[in-house]
């Protein structure tokens, strides 16, 4: 039997028993690819409000990136350099919100540590990781020192480092599965200007 009617099986399986699905079951099986209509998707943010993703295509050229984890090195350069870029990306009529399976608080960390300047949710669940196929494994806690005392952030899960840019009709037009966390930006801006988006 195939690998993909394995997880056919196994994911009804474990549905039909209300098991939801199983982290060692690979999400990239499933995976969302270049032309397939983005799922929408809302999740809270770091400020606490309700973040739809239906407010916001067909208004911009959406960048959804998935990392693994806030406060950790590979992340916080993603970020960064989201942040630093986020000018000539609003030129270009891109917006961007940046993913994980963080808890909101720590998402207020990350977010005021770094002065980050656009949304980032909380998908503590995997929910929104798994209808893009991103795949999604256990989460952890790490501890970092925020003002000079120690803080405990937990993640419920950890997702893959996954870029996708979604055009205003709502189809994924560019999707990174190998991402590069510093180059990030740099790559989704050479998308951008290669496909002519703006």
């Amino acid at each position: 039997m195939k690998q993909s009617a394995i997880t056919i099986l196994l994911l009804s399986i474990f549905t039909g028993l209300g098991l939801g699905t199983p982290n060692n079951i690979h999400a990239q099986d499933m995976a969302l690819n270049i032309g397939d209509k983005a799922p929408e998707f809302e999740a809270l943010s770091a400020d606490g409000d309700l973040w739809r993703s239906a407010d916001h295509v067909g208004e911009s050229i959406l960048v959804v990136y998935f990392y693994p984890a806030a406060m950790t090195g590979g992340c916080t350069a993603q970020a960064c350099s989201f942040r630093d870029n986020r000018t000539r990306l609003t030129e270009m009529g891109a917006e961007v919100v940046g993913i994980s399976g963080d808890r909101v608080e720590n998402l207020r960390i990350f977010k005021l540590t770094n002065s980050l300047n656009f949304p980032l949710l909380s998908d503590m669940d995997g929910t929104i990781a798994g209808s893009f196929g991103v795949p999604v494994r256990d989460g952890s806690s790490i501890t970092r020192e925020v003002d000079g005392e120690e803080v405990v952030l937990t993640r419920d899960v950890t997702t893959s480092r996954w870029t996708f840019i979604i055009d205003r009709e709502g189809k994924i037009v560019y999707k990174d599965t190998q991402v590069d966390a510093a180059g990030d930006s740099e790559a989704v801006i050479a998308a951008i200007e290669e496909l002519a988006l703006r």
